[in-house]
């Protein structure tokens, strides 16, 4: 068998993977890989230009279309750039493959140029990270990232290629399968605690079911409608699960947590049943744990056995893909003769009272003719894509904003940083689902504040004719921190509010973009509308109300039936 370079391993471990785009930025620590790289026609490579927008890129690729992302950059500040991205894709459980240069074998410790330890670094916030020091190991390592990233609980994986590695030969043998030891994720769901779990289910009289990301990664979401339709079972989603149910269904109680619904939290204090798919009881939806959920038995279902019983004790775990599992517990449940007049009759009560608490504070906002609410922005954003956009934020209140007002019907349509809350995550992130899909229309929901972290990628988005669109609703604020330090530092605020915002109007015709800017209510529809039918990157700022606050929220250490309201 004739010998190949590492530098050629890769790119043919990615024709192999099915990887057709590549996001990164070169150096000379990597630069054997771009040239071998160049020579393939069949991966199509997006140069950002930040190595952070690069690793965003790739994430928001992999939410969007399922597939594994993949990031390339140097060594050294280009490694230790993709590590805030590499941390949102794995708390966010998000598949990806982060290939770094590194400087020679026999450099590594010696303090060479632009030499970091980014295997050390990287250590917490991958699945798993190589230092590939032989070529020969090069092609099983190849293997095993993409199956690791891919696989189980999904997250992203690092390897580290010294430059000598990458130009090294050695026989490239492919393997067809991975068997690791000390990895064997359990993707068949135990029918003993399914059948356990059904048991619960039939004797429960309010039960809630507490979607989260697993759901959507799982491509779980027929499975859990169907359940849900099927024992009248009212679904509530975390941020990271907008989407794996839909959010115009009758059974949608929205976003539950610190910013969700009333109905949603009073719902979860209340019930006696939690049927919780693909989450994991972060702090956000739990609020003060002593509090949570006092009166419910909780079945858990997750791939990750680490995530059951790590922040509530749980009655009954299910380690398992909850796509399986959601099959499974319909099955069981059909094959046991209940009609659903059984569970229209024992849940009757419960939704009359679910109907009440959406009643008396129903999500909304106090309209004002003369200024610009941001949550009307959204409302008719919705409106004018019909819910069919890609949609993707950044983090604060722009987020919040989009989660409580925008209807998620589809999966893969809601792409934001949740477990890491990474400002700067949303416009890179569209640049990738723009390459997943084209022709969709994809649009960033950004605040003044977090747009400008990652702005830089507006070139990379006219490089590669991507036609995002950009709503930035512009406070003058770093509004979320704002808001807290309105309610709780007594209106003192330190570091949030900015003395100079760009012009992004002409900041978007400085990149050879358009741009269109509403100051008044009655320009809001006229500006989406041109934004959204326009052909190519487009910018619309909203000039909104500079104090508006997001609401429901429950403040910090306070149990979720403790919203502030208005």
């Amino acid at each position: 068998m004739a010998k190949m370079a590492g530098k050629q391993m890769v790119v043919e471990a990615l024709k192999r993977e099915g990887v057709e785009v590549v996001f990164g930025f070169p150096g000379g620590a990597i630069i054997d890989v771009f040239d071998a790289l160049d020579r393939e026609n069949s991966i199509k490579f997006v140069l950002a230009r930040h190595e952070q927008g690069a690793t965003h890129a790739a994430d928001g690729y992999a939410r969007a279309s399922g597939k594994v992302g993949v990031c390339i950059v140097t060594s050294g500040p280009g490694a230790t750039n993709t590590v805030t991205g590499i941390a949102t894709a794995y708390l966010d459980s998000v598949p990806m493959v982060v290939f770094t240069g590194q400087v020679p074998t026999a450099l590594i410790g010696n303090d060479a140029f632009q030499e970091v330890d980014i295997v050390g670094i990287t250590r917490p916030c991958t699945k798993h990270n190589y230092l590939v020091k032989d070529v020969k190991d090069l092609p099983r390592v190849l293997k095993e990232a993409f199956y690791l990233a891919r696989s189980g609980r999904p997250g992203p994986v690092l390897i580290d290629l010294p430059k000598d590695v990458q130009n090294g030969k050695a026989e490239f043998v492919y393997p067809d399968d991975i068997e690791l030891r000390s990895y064997r994720p359990v993707t068949e769901p135990h029918i003993k605690q399914i059948e356990r779990a059904c048991q619960l289910m039939e004797q429960a009289k309010k039960p809630v079911i507490y979607a989260g990301g697993g759901v959507v990664m799982s491509g779980a979401c027929k499975e859990l409608k169907a359940l849900a339709e099927m024992i009248d079972a009212p679904v509530t989603m975390t941020l990271m699960g907008l989407g794996g149910f839909p959010g115009t269904h009758p059974q949608s109680l929205g976003m539950l947590g610190m910013h969700g619904s009333y109905c949603a939290n009073m719902a979860m204090a209340n019930t006696d049943l939690i049927i919780a798919v693909g989450a994991r009881f972060d702090d956000r939806v739990t609020g003060k744990i002593e509090a949570f959920a006092p009166m419910a038995r909780i079945i858990h279902m997750d791939v990750d056995p680490t995530s059951i019983q790590k922040n509530v004790k749980v009655d009954v775990p299910i380690v398992g893909d909850c796509k399986r599992a959601l099959g499974k517990m319909a099955k069981i449940l059909k094959e046991g003769g209940l009609k659903r007049e059984f569970w229209n009759s024992k849940h009757q009560a419960w939704w009359e009272q679910l109907k009440a608490w959406e009643k008396r504070h129903p999500l909304g906002y106090k309209k004002d003719p003369n200024v610009i609410k941001p949550q009307y922005v959204i409302e008719k954003l919705y409106e004018m894509t019909k819910g069919r956009a890609i949609i993707t934020t950044e983090v604060g209140q722009n987020q919040m904003w989009t989660a409580q007002f925008y209807k998620f019907d589809e999966t893969r349509t809601l792409l934001t940083s949740g477990g890491l809350g990474t400002m700067g995550y949303g416009f890179p992130a569209a640049i990738g689902a723009q390459m997943a899909f084209p022709d969709k229309l994809v649009v960033d929901v950004a605040g003044d504040g977090s747009i400008q972290m990652n702005i830089q990628e507006m070139a990379t988005a006219m490089e590669q004719k991507l036609p995002v669109k950009i709503v930035i609703l512009n406070n003058q604020f770093l509004g979320m921190v704002r808001q807290w330090q309105e309610l709780f530092y007594d209106r003192r605020y330190v570091a949030t509010k900015f003395q100079m915002v760009p012009d992004f109007v002409k900041l978007a015709e400085a990149y050879g973009a358009k741009g269109l800017r509403a100051t008044k209510p009655e320009e809001v529809e006229q500006v989406l509308k041109e934004g959204l039918e326009s052909e190519g990157l487009f910018i619309m700022e909203f000039a909104i109300a500079r104090e508006e606050g997001v609401f429901p929220m429950v403040p910090a250490g306070k149990a979720t039936t403790e919203m502030l309201l208005v």
